[in-house]
Protein backbone atom coordinates (compact mmCIF):
# COMPACT_ATOMS: atom_id res chain seq x y z
CA UNK A 1 0.00 0.00 0.00
CA UNK A 2 1.13 3.58 -0.75
CA UNK A 3 -0.25 6.52 0.85
CA UNK A 4 -0.35 10.26 -0.66
CA UNK A 5 -0.87 12.83 1.63
CA UNK A 6 -2.19 15.97 0.57
CA UNK A 7 -2.16 19.28 2.62
CA UNK A 8 -3.93 22.29 1.09
CA UNK A 9 -7.38 21.78 -1.61
CA UNK A 10 -6.15 20.31 -4.71
CA UNK A 11 -6.22 17.01 -3.01
CA UNK A 12 -10.00 17.23 -4.08
CA UNK A 13 -9.25 17.99 -7.82
CA UNK A 14 -6.82 15.76 -7.91
CA UNK A 15 -9.07 12.51 -6.29
CA UNK A 16 -12.52 13.67 -8.01
CA UNK A 17 -12.63 11.27 -10.76
CA UNK A 18 -11.85 8.44 -8.56
CA UNK A 19 -13.72 9.14 -5.21
CA UNK A 20 -17.18 8.36 -5.64
CA UNK A 21 -16.57 5.26 -7.27
CA UNK A 22 -14.32 4.09 -4.00
CA UNK A 23 -17.48 5.84 -1.94
CA UNK A 24 -20.02 3.02 -3.94
CA UNK A 25 -18.02 0.27 -3.09
CA UNK A 26 -17.51 1.12 0.73
CA UNK A 27 -19.46 0.14 3.86
CA UNK A 28 -19.24 4.00 4.70
CA UNK A 29 -21.15 4.73 1.33
CA UNK A 30 -23.27 7.93 2.44
CA UNK A 31 -24.26 11.46 0.57
CA UNK A 32 -22.33 12.85 3.35
CA UNK A 33 -18.90 11.68 2.80
CA UNK A 34 -19.67 12.41 -1.74
CA UNK A 35 -16.47 14.22 -3.20
CA UNK A 36 -19.60 17.20 -4.19
CA UNK A 37 -20.04 17.30 -0.45
CA UNK A 38 -16.84 16.99 0.95
CA UNK A 39 -15.67 19.44 -1.18
CA UNK A 40 -18.37 22.40 -0.62
CA UNK A 41 -18.01 21.76 3.34
CA UNK A 42 -14.27 22.42 3.26
CA UNK A 43 -14.14 25.20 0.99
CA UNK A 44 -17.45 27.02 2.85
CA UNK A 45 -17.00 25.96 6.44
CA UNK A 46 -13.30 24.16 6.89
CA UNK A 47 -10.85 25.74 8.98
CA UNK A 48 -7.39 24.63 10.19
CA UNK A 49 -4.97 22.87 7.98
CA UNK A 50 -6.02 20.12 5.79
CA UNK A 51 -4.43 16.22 5.85
CA UNK A 52 -5.66 14.29 3.43
CA UNK A 53 -4.92 10.62 3.26
CA UNK A 54 -5.42 8.54 -0.27
CA UNK A 55 -4.50 4.64 -0.10
CA UNK A 56 -3.53 2.91 -3.24
CA UNK A 57 -2.90 -0.72 -3.66
CA UNK A 58 0.40 -1.57 -6.00
CA UNK A 59 -1.56 -1.41 -9.20
CA UNK A 60 -2.35 2.05 -8.50
CA UNK A 61 -6.08 2.11 -7.53
CA UNK A 62 -7.26 3.87 -4.80
CA UNK A 63 -8.65 1.99 -2.19
CA UNK A 64 -8.47 4.17 1.08
CA UNK A 65 -9.55 8.08 2.13
CA UNK A 66 -8.84 10.09 5.61
CA UNK A 67 -10.15 12.99 4.22
CA UNK A 68 -8.97 15.21 8.07
CA UNK A 69 -8.12 18.49 9.25
CA UNK A 70 -5.79 19.72 12.01
CA UNK A 71 -7.11 21.93 14.42
CA UNK A 72 -6.42 23.61 17.58
CA UNK A 73 -9.62 24.64 19.19
CA UNK A 74 -9.29 22.91 22.33
CA UNK A 75 -5.71 23.50 23.09
CA UNK A 76 -4.60 20.23 21.51
CA UNK A 77 -3.93 19.44 17.69
CA UNK A 78 -6.60 17.35 17.31
CA UNK A 79 -6.97 15.49 13.57
CA UNK A 80 -10.86 15.12 12.81
CA UNK A 81 -13.08 14.31 9.70
CA UNK A 82 -13.82 17.22 7.40
CA UNK A 83 -17.34 17.92 8.07
CA UNK A 84 -17.41 17.15 11.33
CA UNK A 85 -19.45 17.97 13.11
CA UNK A 86 -22.72 20.03 13.33
CA UNK A 87 -23.69 19.64 9.53
CA UNK A 88 -22.44 16.26 8.29
CA UNK A 89 -24.64 13.43 9.84
CA UNK A 90 -22.66 10.41 8.59
CA UNK A 91 -19.30 10.30 8.52
CA UNK A 92 -16.15 8.13 8.09
CA UNK A 93 -12.93 6.75 6.42
CA UNK A 94 -13.53 5.59 2.53
CA UNK A 95 -12.58 2.05 2.37
CA UNK A 96 -12.93 -0.21 -0.65
CA UNK A 97 -14.77 -3.08 0.50
CA UNK A 98 -12.02 -6.61 0.90
CA UNK A 99 -9.23 -4.32 1.70
CA UNK A 100 -9.75 -3.25 5.32
CA UNK A 101 -7.32 -4.66 7.36
CA UNK A 102 -4.45 -3.13 4.63
CA UNK A 103 -5.76 -0.16 4.40
CA UNK A 104 -6.50 0.75 8.37
CA UNK A 105 -3.28 -0.55 8.72
CA UNK A 106 -1.34 1.97 6.44
CA UNK A 107 -3.19 4.98 7.67
CA UNK A 108 -2.30 4.46 11.23
CA UNK A 109 1.32 3.83 9.82
CA UNK A 110 1.17 7.15 7.87
CA UNK A 111 -0.08 8.75 11.02
CA UNK A 112 2.02 7.48 13.13
CA UNK A 113 4.87 9.15 10.91
CA UNK A 114 3.59 12.04 11.35
CA UNK A 115 3.13 12.20 15.23
CA UNK A 116 5.18 15.64 16.07
CA UNK A 117 1.79 16.96 13.82
CA UNK A 118 -0.73 15.95 16.00
CA UNK A 119 -2.08 14.70 19.78
CA UNK A 120 -5.47 13.22 19.14
CA UNK A 121 -7.58 11.23 16.17
CA UNK A 122 -11.02 12.67 16.60
CA UNK A 123 -13.82 10.73 14.53
CA UNK A 124 -17.28 11.89 14.91
CA UNK A 125 -20.91 10.74 13.60
CA UNK A 126 -19.59 7.39 12.51
CA UNK A 127 -22.07 4.61 12.03
CA UNK A 128 -21.93 1.46 14.49
CA UNK A 129 -21.12 -1.34 12.97
CA UNK A 130 -18.43 0.32 10.67
CA UNK A 131 -15.30 -1.29 9.88
CA UNK A 132 -13.58 1.64 11.42
CA UNK A 133 -14.58 0.98 14.89
CA UNK A 134 -13.15 -2.29 14.71
CA UNK A 135 -10.04 -1.84 12.75
CA UNK A 136 -8.45 1.42 13.59
CA UNK A 137 -9.09 0.60 17.85
CA UNK A 138 -7.09 -2.84 16.84
CA UNK A 139 -4.20 -0.89 15.20
CA UNK A 140 -4.71 1.87 17.46
CA UNK A 141 -4.04 -0.61 20.45
CA UNK A 142 -1.18 -2.81 19.02
CA UNK A 143 1.20 0.73 19.07
CA UNK A 144 -0.13 1.15 22.50
CA UNK A 145 -1.84 4.16 22.03
CA UNK A 146 -5.08 5.32 24.23
CA UNK A 147 -8.96 4.96 22.61
CA UNK A 148 -11.96 5.68 23.28
CA UNK A 149 -14.76 4.64 22.32
CA UNK A 150 -18.67 6.91 23.02
CA UNK A 151 -21.91 7.31 21.93
CA UNK A 152 -22.18 10.42 19.87
CA UNK A 153 -25.92 10.72 18.92
CA UNK A 154 -29.11 8.74 16.79
CA UNK A 155 -30.31 8.94 13.47
CA UNK A 156 -33.98 8.12 13.62
CA UNK A 157 -34.56 6.06 10.40
CA UNK A 158 -38.17 4.27 9.16
CA UNK A 159 -37.73 1.10 7.19
CA UNK A 160 -40.61 1.86 4.73
CA UNK A 161 -42.92 -0.81 3.65
CA UNK A 162 -44.34 -1.58 0.38
CA UNK A 163 -47.78 0.79 0.28
CA UNK A 164 -48.59 3.43 2.68
CA UNK A 165 -51.66 1.82 4.17
CA UNK A 166 -49.19 -0.35 5.37
CA UNK A 167 -47.35 1.87 6.99
CA UNK A 168 -49.94 3.41 8.31
CA UNK A 169 -50.76 0.17 10.05
CA UNK A 170 -47.52 0.01 11.79
CA UNK A 171 -48.14 3.13 13.83
CA UNK A 172 -49.52 3.37 16.99
CA UNK A 173 -53.40 3.64 17.06
CA UNK A 174 -53.69 7.80 17.92
CA UNK A 175 -50.96 8.36 15.79
CA UNK A 176 -52.13 6.87 12.45
CA UNK A 177 -55.79 8.59 13.30
CA UNK A 178 -53.61 11.71 13.88
CA UNK A 179 -51.93 11.94 10.31
CA UNK A 180 -55.29 10.98 8.71
CA UNK A 181 -57.06 13.56 10.31
CA UNK A 182 -54.60 16.14 9.31
CA UNK A 183 -54.16 15.12 6.11
CA UNK A 184 -57.90 14.82 5.54
CA UNK A 185 -58.62 18.37 7.64
CA UNK A 186 -56.26 20.76 5.68
CA UNK A 187 -57.56 19.63 2.21
CA UNK A 188 -60.77 20.37 3.65
CA UNK A 189 -60.14 23.43 4.91
CA UNK A 190 -57.48 25.15 2.78
CA UNK A 191 -56.38 25.28 -0.96
CA UNK A 192 -53.15 23.48 0.11
CA UNK A 193 -50.31 22.36 -2.56
CA UNK A 194 -46.66 20.79 -2.14
CA UNK A 195 -44.27 21.99 -4.87
CA UNK A 196 -40.95 20.20 -5.09
CA UNK A 197 -37.78 21.76 -6.27
CA UNK A 198 -34.88 20.22 -7.48
CA UNK A 199 -32.43 22.12 -9.38
CA UNK A 200 -32.17 25.45 -11.36
CA UNK A 201 -33.41 28.96 -10.85
CA UNK A 202 -36.85 27.76 -9.18
CA UNK A 203 -34.81 26.04 -6.57
CA UNK A 204 -32.39 29.27 -6.05
CA UNK A 205 -35.71 30.95 -5.27
CA UNK A 206 -37.16 28.21 -2.95
CA UNK A 207 -34.07 27.99 -1.02
CA UNK A 208 -34.75 31.51 0.26
CA UNK A 209 -37.96 30.71 1.43
CA UNK A 210 -36.71 27.87 3.14
CA UNK A 211 -34.40 30.05 4.75
CA UNK A 212 -37.43 32.57 5.69
CA UNK A 213 -39.61 29.45 7.18
CA UNK A 214 -36.74 27.90 9.22
CA UNK A 215 -35.57 31.36 10.90
CA UNK A 216 -39.39 31.73 11.01
CA UNK A 217 -40.13 28.12 13.21
CA UNK A 218 -37.53 28.60 16.38
CA UNK A 219 -35.03 31.04 17.98
CA UNK A 220 -32.24 28.30 17.48
CA UNK A 221 -32.70 27.84 14.19
CA UNK A 222 -32.46 31.78 13.37
CA UNK A 223 -29.39 31.87 15.43
CA UNK A 224 -27.69 29.14 13.64
CA UNK A 225 -29.00 29.82 10.48
CA UNK A 226 -26.23 33.16 10.09
CA UNK A 227 -25.05 34.69 7.01
CA UNK A 228 -22.15 31.78 7.01
CA UNK A 229 -24.38 29.18 7.19
CA UNK A 230 -26.59 30.49 4.55
CA UNK A 231 -24.03 30.76 2.24
CA UNK A 232 -22.91 27.09 2.99
CA UNK A 233 -26.79 26.25 2.07
CA UNK A 234 -26.23 28.26 -1.27
CA UNK A 235 -22.86 26.33 -2.03
CA UNK A 236 -23.85 22.99 -1.06
CA UNK A 237 -27.82 23.34 -2.45
CA UNK A 238 -25.77 24.25 -5.86
CA UNK A 239 -23.36 21.49 -6.04
CA UNK A 240 -26.03 18.29 -4.72
CA UNK A 241 -28.76 20.24 -6.86
CA UNK A 242 -26.43 19.27 -10.18
CA UNK A 243 -26.13 15.63 -9.04
CA UNK A 244 -29.94 15.44 -8.59
CA UNK A 245 -29.54 14.79 -4.78
CA UNK A 246 -31.76 17.87 -3.77
CA UNK A 247 -35.55 17.73 -2.93
CA UNK A 248 -36.49 20.93 -1.29
CA UNK A 249 -40.26 20.76 -0.54
CA UNK A 250 -42.28 23.63 0.07
CA UNK A 251 -46.25 23.60 1.33
CA UNK A 252 -48.17 26.53 0.22
CA UNK A 253 -51.92 27.18 2.28
CA UNK A 254 -53.95 29.39 0.09
CA UNK A 255 -51.17 30.78 -1.74
CA UNK A 256 -48.76 31.42 1.11
CA UNK A 257 -45.50 29.14 1.90
CA UNK A 258 -46.56 27.25 5.12
CA UNK A 259 -43.68 24.81 5.27
CA UNK A 260 -40.68 23.94 4.02
CA UNK A 261 -38.60 20.43 4.10
CA UNK A 262 -35.11 20.16 2.76
CA UNK A 263 -34.62 16.89 1.47
CA UNK A 264 -31.97 14.75 -0.31
CA UNK A 265 -32.67 11.55 -1.96
CA UNK A 266 -29.32 9.18 -1.64
CA UNK A 267 -29.41 5.86 -3.54
CA UNK A 268 -32.26 4.01 -1.60
CA UNK A 269 -33.33 6.74 0.60
CA UNK A 270 -34.89 10.09 1.25
CA UNK A 271 -32.93 12.24 4.20
CA UNK A 272 -34.85 15.04 6.22
CA UNK A 273 -31.98 17.59 6.30
CA UNK A 274 -33.64 20.51 7.84
CA UNK A 275 -37.20 21.88 8.30
CA UNK A 276 -39.01 25.27 8.80
CA UNK A 277 -42.36 26.50 8.87
CA UNK A 278 -44.30 29.91 10.03
CA UNK A 279 -46.09 29.22 13.02
CA UNK A 280 -48.33 32.63 12.73
CA UNK A 281 -50.04 30.73 9.66
CA UNK A 282 -52.92 28.92 10.08
CA UNK A 283 -51.57 26.64 12.94
CA UNK A 284 -54.40 24.52 13.28
CA UNK A 285 -53.75 23.22 10.66
CA UNK A 286 -50.63 21.65 11.05
CA UNK A 287 -48.41 22.51 8.19
CA UNK A 288 -45.42 20.92 8.99
CA UNK A 289 -46.92 17.32 10.14
CA UNK A 290 -48.61 17.51 7.07
CA UNK A 291 -45.96 17.87 4.87
CA UNK A 292 -43.89 15.42 6.64
CA UNK A 293 -46.71 12.73 6.19
CA UNK A 294 -46.68 13.93 2.25
CA UNK A 295 -43.26 13.54 1.92
CA UNK A 296 -43.28 9.81 3.99
CA UNK A 297 -46.21 8.78 1.62
CA UNK A 298 -44.16 10.24 -1.35
CA UNK A 299 -41.09 8.28 -0.98
CA UNK A 300 -43.48 5.32 -0.21
CA UNK A 301 -45.05 5.27 -3.46
CA UNK A 302 -41.66 5.74 -5.05
CA UNK A 303 -40.41 2.37 -3.41
CA UNK A 304 -37.86 3.95 -1.81
CA UNK A 305 -36.42 1.59 1.13
CA UNK A 306 -35.86 4.12 3.96
CA UNK A 307 -36.83 7.72 5.19
CA UNK A 308 -34.03 8.95 7.57
CA UNK A 309 -34.52 11.45 9.76
CA UNK A 310 -31.03 12.14 10.26
CA UNK A 311 -29.14 13.17 13.60
CA UNK A 312 -31.51 13.92 16.74
CA UNK A 313 -34.11 11.95 18.99
CA UNK A 314 -36.94 14.22 18.92
CA UNK A 315 -39.97 12.72 19.83
CA UNK A 316 -41.87 12.98 16.92
CA UNK A 317 -39.65 10.88 15.09
CA UNK A 318 -40.41 8.04 17.09
CA UNK A 319 -44.11 8.60 16.73
CA UNK A 320 -43.78 8.61 13.06
CA UNK A 321 -42.24 5.03 13.40
CA UNK A 322 -38.46 5.62 13.41
CA UNK A 323 -35.84 3.53 15.33
CA UNK A 324 -32.31 4.70 15.59
CA UNK A 325 -28.94 3.78 13.53
CA UNK A 326 -26.42 4.88 16.58
CA UNK A 327 -23.22 7.01 15.88
CA UNK A 328 -20.08 6.70 17.76
CA UNK A 329 -17.08 9.49 18.65
CA UNK A 330 -13.67 7.40 17.86
CA UNK A 331 -10.96 9.40 19.69
CA UNK A 332 -7.23 7.90 19.68
CA UNK A 333 -4.39 9.84 21.33
CA UNK A 334 -0.90 8.60 20.39
CA UNK A 335 0.31 9.37 24.10
CA UNK A 336 0.78 5.97 25.88
CA UNK A 337 -2.21 4.96 28.15
CA UNK A 338 -1.13 6.41 31.85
Amino acid sequence: MHVDVYTDATAFDALRPEWNALLADSWADSLFMTWEWQRVWWRELGSGELLLLAVRDNTGRLVGIAPLYLGHATGRRSLTLVGCVDVSDYLDILVRRGCEALVYEALLTALDERRALWDSLVLCNVAAGSPTLAYLPRWAAARGWMIADDHEDVCPVIPLPATWEAYLAGLGKHQRHEVRRKLRRIGEEAAAVRHVYTQGANLDAALEVFFQLHRLSHVDKATFMDERMAAFFRAMTQAMGEQGYVELNILEVDGAPAAAMYNFRYRDGLLVYNSGYDPGLRPNLSSGIVLLSQCIRDAIERGLGVFDFLQGDEEYKYRFGATDVELRRLTVAWEAAA
